[in-house]
């Protein structure tokens, strides 16, 4: 399994996932199907193999040229099958009409009526297959009512497993709840996602390290997982490179919205029944 991280918009992250045996492809939250966001020093998409757990394959393209996801497709040499999308909100769906008018036949899957170009709505738990890569369907209300994380694996192989996280778990953060109950954002978190194996690798929707770090600094001011994350997130920053991936067990260290879970850590500030109260205001909002 190979993992294109393809920044857009002004922070949104896509990805194309690429099963390397039988060349299919899937495609998570397309915002824009046609055009990406460059990068200053022209590093336009990275190509993640878990077995590794490092970015291979860098493109190098002029600043000029925004490098579009059927241009990856083409170069990849894979087919585009089919579209996970986490949620409905634009900045991950609105490609979908344009990409399905592009390519006949596409499928367009998600757990929500609203998805743009929606071809069938998906169940928590249901798995899918692409040729070795199984896909269990979670859902995580939180930040929308209908918002669904993708967990995969392969067949017979050591590599880590993956999640598509979209806007219910970020770097160090969340994304904001705008629809569902405290409890049930808590659930979806913890329960859910917390729950994954550590060396999952979290691919989530936004690049919004940096904040988020900020954020978490500020409710354990004493956590070293904290500062050496922001230290090595601010070097990122300044190289222009993402900071996706990260993963469960790192989450677990530094996220304050996983954190609030363990013994003695964050309870005098966040409760189930108030999930969103006093932690509201981190910087994570899309």
């Amino acid at each position: 399994m190979k993992v294109k991280v393809i920044p857009v918009l002004e922070d949104n992250y896509m990805y194309l996932v690429i099963e390397e045996h039988t060349r299919e492809a899937v495609a998570v939250d397309v915002a824009v199907p046609k055009r990406a966001r460059p990068l200053p020093g022209a590093l336009c998409t990275r190509a993640w193999r878990p077995n590794t757990g490092s970015h291979l394959d860098h493109l190098h393209l002029p600043n000029s040229h925004p490098f579009q996801l059927l241009e990856i497709v083409g170069r990849e040499g894979v087919s585009l099958t089919t579209v996970l999308t986490t949620h409905h909100h634009w900045d991950h769906a609105r490609g979908n009409t344009e990409l399905a008018r592009l390519l006949p036949g596409l499928v367009v899957l998600g757990a929500d009526e609203r998805i743009c170009a929606l071809t069938r709505r998906l169940v928590h738990g249901e798995e899918l297959r692409f040729g070795a890569i199984h896909v269990r369907c979670l859902l995580t209300p939180g930040h929308t009512s209908g918002h669904m994380s993708y967990f995969l694996w392969e067949d017979e192989c050591l590599d880590p497993p993956a999640v598509f996280s979209g806007d219910a778990l970020s770097v160090a953060g969340c994304g904001s709840r705008l629809e569902t109950t405290a409890q049930q954002m808590y659930h979806s978190l913890v329960e859910t996602l917390g729950t994954l194996p550590p060396e999952t690798k979290v691919f989530c929707g936004h690049e919004h390290t940096l904040g988020n770090l900020e954020f978490a600094q500020k409710v354990e001011p004493c956590n070293n997982h904290v500062k050496a994350k922001l230290s090595w997130a601010k070097k990122r920053d300044e190289d222009d490179v993402p900071t996706v991936p990260s993963t469960l067990g790192e989450e677990l260290l530094y996220n304050p919205f996983l954190r609030v879970a363990l013994p003695r850590e964050l309870n005098h500030l966040w409760t189930p029944t108030h999930t969103t109260g006093q932690m509201q205001n981190q910087p994570e909002g899309s």
